[in-house]
This record gives C-alpha cells, sequence and structure tokens, in this order.
C-alpha cells in the first residue's frame, strides 16, 4: 500500500508516522493491511496544497496512493480570524484539491476536521448528525473543507477531532507545564468544555477507519467531558507541579484578551458513528493523559 500524509509534522501527522513505524499505538496495534506500507510525509514546504496544479503533479510524480491522509490546516484559532481567506485556502481549498486528487485516482481520503465547526450553545455532546454554525473563522473554514470533500469525493472519511495533544510539537498540555513551572501560575478558562484528545489515540482511529469502505463523519475524541481548567489542573497535578491556579470566565478572558476568537463554550462530541462501524476503542481522557504524561520525556520531540 501506498499512502501520502500531509501536514506530516504536526502533532497528528508525527503520531501516524510513530504508526506506520512500529505498527502500534497506545491502545494496541494497527492492523495488518499497513505492514510494510510505503509512506510518503509532506508538509508546506514539500507541497502546498492549496495550489492545485501542485497538488496534480505530486500525485502524477509519486503516485499512485491507494490512501490519502490530510493533517494539513490553519489551526491558529486566533490567527484564522485576522485572516479568514488564508486560512480558508489552505483549510477549505487545500482540501478539495487533495479530495479531487484521491477520486481521480481512485484513491481513499481521510479528512481531518473540529469540533468548532459546533456553536457549542447548548450543554449536549453533539454527534455526526447533528447540525452545525461555526462561530469562528477557524470553525467556518473547516466547516467549508467538509463541505468541498464530501462534494468531491466518493471515498471519503472525515474525522472530527478536539482539543488534541501529541507528543512532537506544541500543544496546551505542554504550555500549561511549561507556564505553572516558570511562572508558578496558571490561569484557565472554566466555561467552556470539550474533550481533551490524544493525537496518538485519534491516529490509531483513522487508521481503523481508512482500512474499511466505512465512508462518512465520524467524531473521534477521547472519552469525557471536562472544562479547559479541569485539563489544565489535571495535567499540572500529574506531573506533580505545585502552582497557583486561577479560574476565568470566558468573559473575563475576552477583557485581557480582546482581539482573541470566540469559542464554543460545550463543543463535546459523541463518537457514535465510530461506535456504530468499526468500534469505539478511544480511551477515556484522564488513562489517555497519564500515558502521555508518563511518555512524554522519552519520546517528546
Amino acid at each position: 500500500m501506498k499512502i501520502l500524509v500531509t501536514g506530516a509534522r504536526g502533532q497528528l501527522g508525527n503520531e501516524l508516522k510513530r504508526l506506520f513505524d512500529t505498527m502500534r499505538a497506545e491502545i494496541g496495534s494497527i492492523d495488518n493491511v499497513y505492514v510494510n506500507a510505503e509512506v510518503d510525509y509532506v508538509d508546506y514546504d514539500d507541497l502546498d496544497i492549496s495550489d492545485a496544479v501542485a497538488v496534480r503533479t505530486w500525485l502524477d510524480q509519486h503516485g499512485p496512493y491507494q490512501l490519502i491522509i490530510n493533517c494539513a490546516a490553519i489551526t491558529n484559532v486566533d490567527g484564522c480570524e485576522r485572516d479568514e481567506a488564508g486560512a480558508y485556502r489552505v483549510n477549505a481549498m487545500g482540501a478539495e484539491n487533495l479530495a479531487r486528487a484521491a477520486e481521480s485516482s481512485a484513491a481513499k481520503f481521510v479528512h481531518v476536521s473540529t469540533d468548532y465547526v459546533f456553536p457549542g450553545v447548548d450543554p449536549i455532546s453533539r454527534t455526526e448528525d447533528d447540525a452545525v454554525r461555526p462561530i469562528s473563522a477557524y470553525g467556518r473554514t473547516k466547516w467549508a473543507g467538509e463541505v468541498l470533500v464530501r462534494s468531491s469525493c466518493s471515498r471519503a472519511f472525515i474525522v472530527r477531532t478536539a482539543w488534541l495533544y501529541g507528543y512532537v510539537g506544541k500543544n496546551f498540555v505542554k504550555t500549561m507545564m511549561r507556564l505553572a513551572r516558570e511562572a508558578g501560575k496558571i490561569s484557565v478558562v472554566a466555561d467552556q468544555y470539550g474533550n481533551p484528545t490524544s493525537a496518538n489515540d485519534l491516529a490509531y482511529e483513522i487508521l481503523k477507519i481508512a482500512a474499511t469502505e466505512e465512508y462518512g463523519t465520524y467524531h473521534a475524541t477521547n472519552k469525557g467531558t471536562c472544562s479547559w481548567f479541569d485539563f489544565a489542573c489535571a495535567i499540572v497535578d500529574g506531573v506533580g507541579i505545585s502552582c497557583e491556579k486561577e479560574s476565568l470566565t470566558s468573559a473575563e478572558y475576552k477583557q485581557r484578551f480582546p482581539q482573541s476568537a470566540d469559542r464554543p463554550a460545550f463543543s463535546s462530541l459523541e463518537n457514535k458513528h465510530l461506535a456504530n462501524t468499526v468500534g469505539d476503542e478511544m480511551r477515556p481522557w484522564q488513562d489517555a493523559l497519564a500515558d502521555y504524561l508518563k511518555n512524554l520525556p522519552e519520546l517528546e520531540g
């Protein structure tokens, strides 16, 4: 099998590489269909996915691929608010270019999306069937990408996730640990709720889904809902850092950072389609975080 992974130097891309190299995730072994897979890992300086000609040329020169996994995205929520057009080029047009390329070459296509397609105004975990209404530029551009992928590729898996953290690269977990050590204090929003998600667990489920022909939209997050403040406290307590913990309301955070984008108040996802098809093996978020904190000193990049 020949596979293309875009956004390969990001958190999820690195975990996919780890799984392909070892044939294992923290959850368990990946499908034997990936034994001896030939994988091309590309990032933005290798391939600009927003350039349709560049995408076609890459596939002509390096394909054919049986599977394309798109981890490339502009994920800086506040940055997307400042440059929605730029975010749209990558998050929507780039996704469409890859989806069309997958369709023309009869490849399966996995596109990673986000909980931010939902407004988060009701305290209810959202399933794949619920109506979307993004409230930020990031959410709007990712939703546009979903729409374009569905219309461009008949063999597409759209996988929404949330609050992702991996071993390689920057993330909320590492930021909280750094702030707690350096400043002796963390100040975190306590009225926004969602699902902390291990990139290692997500990579496992993506590869499990992609080994099937159960095309469609999936939610894939670790189980359980918490606030950003709950998550932050679990992080610093989990590594034994003693620090002051300040909880903020969204309004207080907005006062301190008036240019910040609006976030959903409750963006928890339910892995309904996953459970009804290939099976939901995503762990409780506390268990995934505990393994992450234990393994981080060895695997951090």
